[in-house]
């Protein structure tokens, strides 16, 4: 089992008592333990392998911060322009790149190229990552969930053009429980941002196929710009209900979702012959060390960043 992120304790100070125990939280966070990425261990290297394709990893990075006493999370809009998803809201992410050493780099990366977070800043601080999701296009993402202790440097974010619209922030906890959203300045209700009769939350619920005839509900928060759905919307329920240690006011999930990772590892080993790697049934004949890009065998995940 990984050891948690350090984070100092002047730091952590800096926070308000209920914040910091938000943080607390997630970095004793310990993911579902599947084989499919390289978890940091620092005491011993926890290295595992599968042959996962290493086009079809990413991550994303969750950077939470303190603003007027509560938790905000950053997300942004994709390009209108862009093929896939175009102006949905988003988190700072993308592909596991050849030149990434682990997940926390591609996630760090992300968002350098995506709103301008410095490399190396040293006001952020790694808390923890979360088990792997898995996207519409069979993407499996990493979230990296981060601390930003100097906000200051968000007034120099800005969107890269061809790929980001709009940089935005939004209630952590609101995720959990919308209307405590209902203070920010959102979206007009009606309007291509907010097309639903619902004020604040609505979901439905989609039959999945290809993912062992199963369903999923698809949560829809508003926000100050697009609707917050999806994947983004399922990495950042997880995020803050280990925060808060509550469960949301709505029903999470669909009758017949698959609500661990464990489930979906094995329907994806039948079309990619990924090995079935849930603790304690790995087996060997690796191919891909997932989580580091093809190539990289000897490439570690940073203890620390």
């Amino acid at each position: 089992m990984s050891a948690p992120h350090e984070i100092p304790t002047e730091i952590l100070d800096t926070l308000s008592p209920r914040n910091k125990s938000c943080v607390e939280r997630l970095r004793r966070h310990r993911p579902e333990e599947v084989d499919l990425f390289v978890l940091p261990n620092h005491s011993s290297r926890v290295t595992t392998q599968s042959n996962y394709p290493s086009g079809k990893l990413a991550a994303v990075l969750v950077l939470l911060f303190e603003k007027a006493g509560e938790l905000r999370v950053l997300l942004t809009t994709r390009s209108k322009s862009l093929r896939t998803h175009p102006g949905q809201v988003a988190l700072p992410g993308g592909r596991v790149d050849a030149t990434d050493a682990d997940v926390f780099e591609t996630a760090y990366r992300e968002a350098h190229e995506e709103v301008g977070l410095p490399r190396d800043y040293p006001h952020i601080f790694t808390i923890c990552t979360l088990r792997p999701y898995i996207s519409s296009a069979k993407l499996l993402v990493t979230p990296v969930v981060a601390l930003l202790t100097d906000i200051s440097i968000m007034d120099s974010f800005v969107p890269s053009p061809g790929e980001v619209d709009r940089i935005f922030d939004h209630p952590l906890e609101a995720i959990l429980d919308p209307s405590l959203a209902s203070k920010e300045n959102l979206a007009p209700k009606g309007s291509t941002d907010w097309p639903y009769e619902d004020d604040l939350y609505n979901h439905s619920d989609i039959d999945l196929p290809w993912l062992g005839n199963s369903t999923y509900r698809m949560h829809r928060f508003r926000s100050t710009a697009f609707a917050i759905k999806g994947l983004t919307s399922d990495i950042l329920i997880a995020t803050a209900e280990i925060a808060y240690e509550k469960p949301p006011t709505y029903e999470r999930y669909a009758p017949g979702q698959l609500r661990t990772f464990a489930p979906i590892l094995r329907i994806l080993e039948a079309e990619y012959g990924v090995q079935h790697a849930v603790s304690g049934t790995s087996t060997p004949t690796p191919k891909v060390e997932v989580g580091v890009p093809s190539g990289l065998a000897n490439a570690m995940v940073s203890a620390q960043r």
